[in-house]
């Protein structure tokens, strides 16, 4: 999925504004400004756009978790570093960390999606790679989600 889409998708479906945006970016130790976060924001088919790179919305996300669940003690007051690749199971996964999801929170957040999945399909997506139960998160299954998470949060 287009890590510009999916930072304009919880833009929406958290109901955040930009400074808590900008917030977010900083509390996973990434400098940013409203006039940058604009651009992020934008179409690719709109002037100015600025791709936003894999480390970029791992920033993000892990900043996401550090908003909504508080900064973890053991980890020294230092920020993760972002990882260079992002895939559809690790967003998934901060998200799920991020919002405090039980199994059953995604699963309903999954109906309200359109999709309905058993806990052992749900249970995979968040497998190691490389396990023979992992199942890889599908660009369609991650719009769903969101789709159900905007549902969620904004109660439609």
């Amino acid at each position: 999925m287009n890590n510009n889409e999916l930072l304009r998708q919880l833009h929406t479906a958290l109901d955040l504004g930009y400074p808590e945006m900008i917030e977010i970016f900083m509390l996973a130790g990434c400098t940013m400004n409203q006039s940058t976060l604009l651009l992020l924001l934008k179409n690719e088919s709109e002037a100015e756009f600025i791709p936003c790179s894999n480390p970029l919305m791992s920033f993000f996300l892990d900043g996401l978790i550090v908003y909504k669940r508080g900064r973890l003690d053991s980890a020294g007051g230092q920020a993760p570093k972002p990882a260079a690749s992002l895939d559809n199971n690790a967003i998934l996964k901060k998200l799920r960390i991020a919002l405090d999801l039980k199994e059953e929170d995604m699963l309903a957040i999954m109906k309200l999606g359109g999709v309905t999945v058993s806990k052992s399909e749900l249970g995979a997506l968040f497998r190691t790679k490389g396990n023979k139960h992992y199942k890889e998160c599908t660009d369609q299954f991650l719009q769903k989600f969101l789709q159900g998470l905007t549902g969620r949060y904004q109660g439609l």
